[in-house]
């Protein structure tokens, strides 16, 4: 079954917007069939299905961007892109993945990991991926990860660090006398990961006063720490708004939030080896230093992420 369903940009642009991204998802889940996954391996042959390929995201502004740099990068290479951006979090992308609905999803080595295997605690980002590989659904693979890295955190704002003392040296671990007076943010799903509350919990003995479901580091969790209905918030590392704001990010010594490096997971029968090439190029110039900066671009000077995605594949060879 093929799907064209398209997105305006303002809806892009718009994280509210997730909500209706996320209802057409799910109908694509319920009501199209497995495709057949015997177009082989992209690693290993170029037998995949036609030049046609959906690239979707998950619901916070850098997975939407992340999706239009891997997306303009193929369309540079002759494929007919669609996007379905926003559609939600990693409880549906991944099944709307195996499903076959999307082709193409950036996603974050260390916590589709822990998605996949709550126990896992590898040491190096080439153990994750291994990791992942052995728990993966068969019809999926991942391509190579970027040095670039985005990790979830434990951030305070201005207000809480200068009561506490907190500063970017001090650790989650020092949080464990004084949680139960702070109010932590974040997405729905945080309150239930062991990449949030539950490692939180289990790995540093946190409780805290109350949970506030908020967004995927989105501008309601920003908004609910710059007013202090939060204290503490799970943020993005590469979100332009911690220094912006003078949030301070807690060191994470027990490495609870393991290693976050850019990945994309691709469902195997829709994508050819020239497909794969073109991401794996991408991936091998995106940096934590570069994504940083065309966060920037997006989020903060506000400018529309694709131009932000052309413009750096332009200037880095890729389109």
């Amino acid at each position: 079954m093929t799907y064209t369903t398209h997105f305006s940009r303002s809806i892009r642009r718009n994280r509210g917007a997730a909500v209706v991204a996320l209802a057409a998802a799910t109908a694509l889940l319920a009501g199209c069939s497995s495709k057949d996954d015997k177009g082989g391996n992209p690693l290993t042959d170029d037998k995949a299905s036609g030049d046609s390929v959906v690239v979707g995201s998950n619901n916070f502004p850098e997975s939407t961007l992340l999706a239009d740099i891997y997306g303009e990068a193929l369309r540079a290479k002759g494929f007919k892109i669609t996007y379905k951006p926003n559609i939600g979090s990693r409880e549906t992308t991944y099944g709307l993945l195996k499903n076959g609905a999307v082709t193409v999803l950036p996603e974050y080595n260390g916590a589709l990991l822990a998605y996949l295997d709550q126990k896992a605690a590898p040491k190096t980002a080439a153990e994750t991926t291994e990791a992942i590989k052995a728990k993966l659904d068969p019809k999926l693979t991942l391509l190579n990860p970027a040095p670039a890295q985005d990790k979830d955190s434990v951030t305070v704002n201005a207000a809480t660090a200068k009561k506490y003392h907190l500063t970017g040296k001090s650790s989650v671990a020092d949080l464990k006398d004084i949680a139960k007076d702070l109010v932590i943010g974040g997405s729905p799903e945080f309150q239930t990961r062991q990449q949030g509350l539950l490692g939180l919990k289990s790995v540093y003995g946190l409780d805290f006063k109350s949970f506030k479901a908020l967004d995927a580091g989105g501008p309601l969790t920003l908004a609910a720490l710059q007013k202090d209905a939060v204290q503490v918030a799970d943020l993005f590392t590469t979100d332009p708004n911690i220094s912006e704001e003078k949030f301070v990010v807690l060191q994470d010594p027990k490495n609870l939030f393991g290693f976050e490096n850019v990945q994309p997971l691709v469902h195997k029968s829709t994508l050819s080896r020239k497909g794969v090439d073109a991401l794996n190029a991408v991936s091998a110039k995106l940096d934590t230093a570069t994504l940083l900066e065309l966060d920037n671009q997006a989020q903060v000077q506000k400018k529309d992420p694709l131009d932000v995605a052309k413009a750096w594949l332009k200037s880095a060879g890729l389109a």
